[in-house]
């Protein structure tokens, strides 16, 4: 395969000096999380998909989740104190991240966004998440997530 594409999150990877390596696949329309995993040989457990969402007052922000788990709403606005929320339209999440829906990495969005983590990540020896292009996946060590991002933990998996 081809190397490592230059994205706003492979660069600020760089620049924040996090050695990181980028598994690349062959990304497929609707493929998801176990699409990545079965074509690189992981858990899907371990591959994290960012989702952005927004509040009942349509602030936007992201959710990293497990790729064999669902977001509850319920949970998530409970979790972080809202009445509701909602999944963006694909044209809103690429507007507010910069990046196409499928390749969107919670690293160098365009805007900075609040980050809920599902708690569960954190108890990971390692993760995969979007590197900022579709079929490019960035193996961390998911404590680096608090060191990169204002990340806060929720439970709203299910």
């Amino acid at each position: 395969m081809s190397k490592a594409p230059a994205t706003a999150a492979t660069r600020l990877l760089k620049q924040k000096g996090v050695p990181v390596e980028v598994r690349l696949y062959d990304y497929v329309d609707h493929g998801g999380t176990a699409r990545a995993a079965q074509e690189l040989g992981v858990d899907e457990h371990a591959v994290v998909k960012t989702l952005v969402f927004e509040d009942d007052a349509k602030r936007p922000f992201l959710v990293l989740m497990h790729g064999d788990r669902e977001v509850s709403l319920k949970e998530l606005a409970r979790g972080i104190g809202v009445k509701t929320v909602a999944p963006c339209t694909p044209e809103a999440a690429q507007r507010h991240t910069g990046y196409q829906v499928g390749g969107i990495s919670p690293l160098g969005t365009r805007k900075a966004l609040p980050v809920y983590v599902e708690k569960t990540i954190f108890d990971l020896p390692v993760i995969l998440v979007n590197a900022g292009k579709r079929g490019a996946l960035a193996v961390l060590d998911p404590a680096k997530l608090r060191d990169l991002l204002p990340v806060t933990e929720v439970a709203a998996g299910r």
